[in-house]
């Protein structure tokens, strides 16, 4: 019998803040970042690796909560905790005094996330297979026992869930053969951060071109005019046959969203994304209405399936953006795949952060073969950054995800990352430390 003995959790920094990686309208400094926790066994071929994401300050507070939400696994067995993923989610998620922090929301969820995404890395690895085959090749009746149905039966029921996976079960494998061929569409987002200048937004829409893609995101949401002249900078390179999608980052209230988003229509941006607060679902739905035909997308920061039902139920979402480290892991992931396809709205899963292309790949794969049955309306996120910290990195060609083949969630990080990055001893994090020490030091007797 493999026994877990140990979690280790790491407080994983990286700073793209120098390079305006990642920046946005609401979020114009963010250094990219992991709450990262390794699962030890006495096998020591054998670990499971999982994160949350976080951009910078408060990530302590996510690998803290991370290491509390895992001690319930040490000392147990691998077979018991991998053989019943169900239950093994349901169990933490239920610890009531952690809930009590924040039922299914912030901090305490978010670690969760890290905490069940290394239990399903590690029962991917026990079974040999990436973490996308493990789901296709699970039956409805596992799949709907693993995911999480609580508080949706008003808009999903467990025969709802079991009828949706039994439909098209019988032909998995044809679906596979077609994502082995072409791989799983995807968009880029990184040639559009709101702090690169308009000649680095020129050269990297060109490059996305050169490279396959026909679907481009820019952020949007500081400044009108600078929208304006950088959307038009985008369609001269890309052309008006490629899409181009606007991100906000929930910077605007209601009324300013409708008016400045209709301001954008002649750049024909597919979707306009997190118009508003994400918490905003009759918002979100005023929005939609206002300025269709242009698409309305959110879910980065939709903090669990309950706020996705809502959602849906108020018909507010032409896009469903889940993401794979907020939810609680694959569990409560599974049912928002399954509530979107109830509801006819593709998920098109957000990854703009460190490792969150590394976890997508799987569910949009998953979501393809055993869920939604299409392609149409769907397209996952990338941003090249940052992938050769992982083990397994995510393989992008002609715009599209290739099928991830090694065992796991794809999450594992090198040591040396680890050994480097992380906050606040790693080496880059100390070195920083010591030359802002020697500036301060410099400063004080100029002064």
């Amino acid at each position: 019998m493999t026994t877990i003995t140990s979690v280790e959790t790491h407080d994983v920094r990286f700073p793209t803040s120098l390079s305006a990686d990642g920046s946005d309208a609401m979020n114009k400094d963010g250094d990219y970042s992991a709450a990262y926790v390794v699962l030890r066994t006495d096998d020591p071929a054998l670990s499971g690796f999982g994160f949350t994401f976080t951009i910078g300050r408060g990530n302590d507070l996510c690998t803290a909560a991370a290491a509390q939400r895992a001690l319930p696994l040490i000392g147990r067995s691998v077979e018991e905790i991998t053989g019943d993923l169900g239950g093994i989610y349901r169990e933490l998620q239920s610890d009531s005094q952690l809930r009590w922090l924040g039922p299914d929301k912030g901090v305490i969820h978010l670690a969760l996330a890290a905490v069940m995404n290394a239990v399903w890395d590690l029962a991917a690895r026990v079974g040999g297979k990436p973490l996308w085959r493990l789901l296709t090749d699970m039956t409805p009746e596992q799949l709907v026992d693993a995911a999480d149905l609580r508080y949706l039966s008003d808009a999903l029921t467990r025969d709802d869930a079991l009828g949706i996976l039994r439909e098209l079960e019988p032909t998995r494998a044809e679906r596979i053969a077609e994502l082995d061929r072409t791989g799983y569409p995807c968009y880029t987002t990184s040639a559009g951060w709101l702090g690169y200048s308009d000649d680095k937004l020129r050269r990297l829409c060109q490059e996305a071109v050169d490279a396959g893609y026909r679907h481009i995101k820019l952020k949007v949401g500081a400044n009108r005019q600078d929208d304006f002249r950088r959307l038009a900078i985008a369609r001269e390179v890309i052309g008006w046959d490629a899409d181009l999608m606007i991100d906000a980052n929930q910077v605007w209230d209601v009324p300013e969203a409708i008016d400045w988003v209709r301001s954008l229509a002649e750049f024909k941006p597919l979707w306009i994304e997190e118009p508003t607060s994400p918490d905003d679902v009759l918002g979100h739905a005023a929005v939609r209405r206002a300025v269709h035909p242009i698409g309305v997308a959110s879910g980065e920061h939709g903090m669990n399936r309950v706020l996705f039902k809502q959602m849906f139920q108020a018909e507010a979402l032409d896009f469903c953006q889940l993401d794979a480290a907020r939810l609680g892991s694959v569990n409560e992931i599974l049912a928002v795949y399954l509530l979107a396809k109830k509801f006819g709205v593709p998920v098109c899963p957000h990854a703009g952060g460190v490792g969150l292309c590394e976890l997508v790949q799987h569910l949009s794969i998953f979501d393809y073969v055993a869920v939604s049955g299409s392609l149409e309306g769907r397209v996952t996120e990338f941003v090249d950054h940052l992938h050769e910290h992982f083990v397994e990195p995510c393989v992008v060609e002609d715009g599209a995800y290739r099928l991830p083949g090694a065992p796991g969630y794809s999450a594992e990080m090198f040591d040396s990352t680890l050994d480097e990055y992380a906050f606040p001893d790693g080496s880059y994090w100390a070195a920083d430390r010591s030359l802002h020490s020697a500036d301060q030091s410099r400063t004080s007797r100029v002064a």
